[in-house]
């Protein structure tokens, strides 16, 4: 039985170089209870490809969890940020 939730999502953007990029994490017990690694990449806005990795024991698991999301900081990923939306404030104005 897994005892916490794993799950992150972080994005790289660079407009100069056409990047939108995802990457996903998340550790789930299987029906066996065994822990998995579930990973998710792609371009934001498609589905992305996926790899699982099965472990008998949650910390390897949780290691692997951290080495990736490590590798994944240096190399510019962030969590998503949030926009918050403006109400649109702009009222017609009749012309004269």
């Amino acid at each position: 039985m897994i005892a916490q939730q794993y799950q992150l999502y972080i994005e790289r953007r660079d407009p100069d170089r056409n990047m939108a990029r995802f990457y996903a994490l998340s550790i789930e017990e299987t029906l066996f209870g065994q822990a998995r690694l579930i990973r998710r990449w792609g371009r934001i806005g498609t589905i992305g490809r996926t790899v699982q990795h099965s472990f008998d024991d949650e910390g390897e698991a949780v290691g692997l969890f951290l080495e990736l999301l490590r590798a994944k900081r240096l190399r510019g990923y962030q969590p998503r940020r949030v926009s918050r939306s403006v109400p649109n404030s702009v009222t017609a104005v009749p012309r004269s």
